[in-house]
């Protein structure tokens, strides 16, 4: 409910509403009052209730009728809890109510405070701004200070443990969230052991309605011990996820749990009572949280960090493993990184001509992203399981072991300088692949025209000369635009293949197809086995490889469709496409346009990685929860180390840090799954 805002001191609202006995149950007096208790000095309004005892008792008289007998366990049970057990349900039902807010049940305090309050986090933080003895001193004044001991009170608490008890013993029974745990499976649960405490809780103030709960009490101590046990039970289960895997909706269930959990916890707080100044301090304490729960009810942000944090945490987890080798630390690893990237550059080069003999096919636009995505997706999945290596593949892993590297250990100046040095590890595995691509995409690609104009007698790359050489000038055309492009693609196909290494692991893909009975009856056990460890091993990345081809070979031609200049710039493609272009035009070019081309070919490489690398590890350091404060010294420790060992960033020169780094990555591997 809206009210026209006309700000007045709060004496004015009690003034004008409890010079009189107010026995009206309307909310406007309250909600009046909510909306300008900023606007007045509330030690000033302490005195003016003290000055005046008639206004103060009519405006206690007040409250107590309007509060009376009206439920508010859904604003303990419900707001701020999970709702539904999929993200895009609970996400869709906030949204909703943020735009429609539901029709609520008018005898609730639930409706009361919806009403009251029209922007709820203000209102709460006004409230929060008062010193804590004035506020005290209010509830004694209205004569408030000990409603946490009425009898309605206390059975609304209890009714609230209640709900919430049965309702996280039933998401801790659901077999999904059990298997997350299965060291539980030999154990007491403690959940069913938390419900018996809470049915003898119940039982006592059923047989006396003045049973009182304190802190010494042997019942609230063990209830406290049991929610403790609870609580590491979901705290394993999100841990195991490395192991086992997560789905969405046991994410969401375990995120409800915990909710659920804390909440018991608070709820019961609120019912001990160790002596007269916890009477008010805990009245206080239910209205505060009432507000509080109710003021981040629909909050969307709070969904989407909570929701995605654990998911993007398992997504670079299992990218993480992957990511290891592609961080050298020998010489001997160095030129064999160089090999890998050498074998990618011949395939890379033929798959430059085979996209431009595909463009020269008659068809729609449809048809020309059909040919383009399956040349691409052959190609990166033939690199992949040949062992090669393309340059800007490494980022969207190798961010992910970073990241996993720094959470793992000490924030101190001695381990941000084993990191620069993992990071200059890094840089010259990268800077060897791109080397390695470039080195051999671009006369791979030369030689194949080449042997095609003699076979055919015809320079089939003069067509498509200018064109390639224009995407190539990064003033005249969009080439670092479209270099940004591929980099996304780069993260989100690294994305794609922690999701399908988490989704391996949590359907237990490899095992069940280790057991297929079809599969060793007419192949037999071995290959069973094979198949199963080949799977887990390169499935996510072939699945990756294939997406990534789709997306470099759709986006021009939708693009086009689009009537929008989209496109895809990649270092080693460039490097090929180049070379077309130079014998399209019989390698009658300007040397400046040579040299631009040249130089164009490693800004595109260059913008590959840095969008590529910096999404992810935006990403990584999320779900490490590495704080971003640390970024600032970690930047000035790289280019420190920088300035001082520049050729451990390009060449493998030892250190005594090799043999530390090469721990801390080791490390930051994933634990290998066991059985369930």
């Amino acid at each position: 409910m809206l009210f026209k805002r006309n700000y007045t001191k709060p004496s004015g609202v009690l003034k004008k509403y409890f010079s009189f006995r107010n026995e009206k149950a309307t909310l406007q007096p309250l909600a009046e009052l909510m909306r300008n208790i900023g606007n007045e000095d509330f030690q000033e309004l302490l005195e003016f209730l003290k000055n005046s005892p008639e206004i103060s008792k009519n405006f206690s008289d007040y409250l107590k009728n309007i509060f009376s007998e009206r439920p508010f366990n859904l604003s303990l049970t419900e707001a701020n809890i999970l709702s539904e057990n999929a993200f895009f349900p609970e996400f869709k039902k906030r949204l909703l109510n943020k735009i429609l807010p539901p029709v609520e049940n008018e005898n609730t305090v639930w409706y009361l405070v919806d009403t009251i309050s029209v922007t709820p986090k203000k209102d709460l933080q006004q409230l929060h701004n008062i010193p804590e003895h004035r506020m005290d001193e209010l509830f004694r004044i209205l004569e408030i200070s000990d409603f946490i001991k009425n009898d309605f009170v206390k059975n609304e608490l209890l009714f609230s443990v209640n709900i919430l008890v049965w309702r996280v013993i039933g998401s801790a029974m659901d077999v999904e969230v059990v298997n997350m745990v299965p060291n539980y499976r030999n154990f007491d649960n403690p959940f069913l052991a938390l419900q018996n405490e809470i049915d003898e809780l119940n039982l006592r103030f059923k047989e006396d309605q003045n049973f009182q709960l304190t802190s010494k009490d042997a019942l609230y101590k063990q209830i406290k011990i049991y929610l403790d046990h609870c609580k590491e039970f979901v705290e394993n289960a999100f841990k195991n996820s490395s192991i086992y895997g997560i789905s969405g909706k046991i994410n969401q269930e375990l995120l409800k749990m915990k909710q659920q959990l804390q909440r018991i916890s608070n709820v019961l707080w609120l019912l001990v009572i160790d002596d007269e100044e916890d009477d008010v301090r805990k009245s206080k304490l239910l209205v505060f949280d009432i507000l509080e729960y109710k003021s981040h009810k629909n909050n969307l942000k709070e969904l989407v960090d909570d929701s995605s944090l654990l998911l993007s945490h398992l997504i670079t987890n299992h990218t993480a493993d992957t990511g290891k080798h592609y961080i050298t630390s020998s010489y001997t690893d160095y030129m064999k990184m160089f090999r890998k990237a050498l074998g990618c550059g011949i395939v890379v080069g033929a798959l430059c001509v085979l996209k431009m003999l595909y463009s020269y096919l008659p068809g729609s636009e449809f048809s020309h992203a059909i040919l383009y995505a399956f040349n691409y997706a052959m190609g990166f999945v033939m690199i992949y399981l040949m062992g090669f290596v393309l340059a800007t593949k490494q980022p969207a892993m190798t961010a992910a072991t970073m990241a996993k590297v720094l959470s793992e250990e000490e924030n101190s100046e001695k381990t941000y300088t084993e990191f620069a040095h993992l990071v200059s590890r890094l840089f010259r595995s990268q800077f060897i692949a791109f080397v390695g691509n470039v080195l051999l995409s671009f006369p791979t690609a030369l030689l194949i025209i080449y042997g095609l104009d003699v076979i055919f007698n015809t320079n089939m790359a003069a067509n498509n000369a200018d064109k390639l050489l224009h995407d190539l000038d990064p003033i005249e055309s969009k080439a670092i635009f479209h270099a940004c492009i591929a980099g996304f693609f780069l993260f989100v196909s690294g994305i794609i293949s922690g999701n399908i290494g988490n989704n391996s692991v949590y359907y237990r893909i490899p095992k069940r197809i280790a057991k297929n009975t079809v599969i060793t009856t007419v192949f037999g056990k071995n290959f069973a086995h094979r198949l199963s460890e080949y799977y887990a091993k390169h499935w996510p990345g072939i699945v990756s490889n294939i997406w990534f081809g789709i997306f470099m070979g759709i986006t021009a031609p939708i693009g086009k469709f689009l009537g929008l200049d989209l496109d895809i710039r990649h270092i080693t493609f460039a490097s090929g496409n180049f070379a077309l272009g130079l014998y399209g035009k019989d390698f009658s070019v300007s040397t400046s346009l040579m040299l631009t081309c040249f130089v164009t070919v490693f800004l595109i490489g260059f913008f590959n990685f840095l969008v590529s690398f910096g999404l992810s590890m935006l990403l990584a350091f999320r779900s490490r929860k590495v704080g971003f404060g640390n970024v600032r010294k970690i930047s000035k420790e790289i280019f420190r180390y920088f300035l001082k060992n520049p050729m451990k960033f390009f060449f493998p020169i030892r250190s005594y840090l090799d043999s530390r780094t090469k721990e801390m990555v080791e490390k930051a591997s994933i634990t290998k799954p066991e059985d369930r």
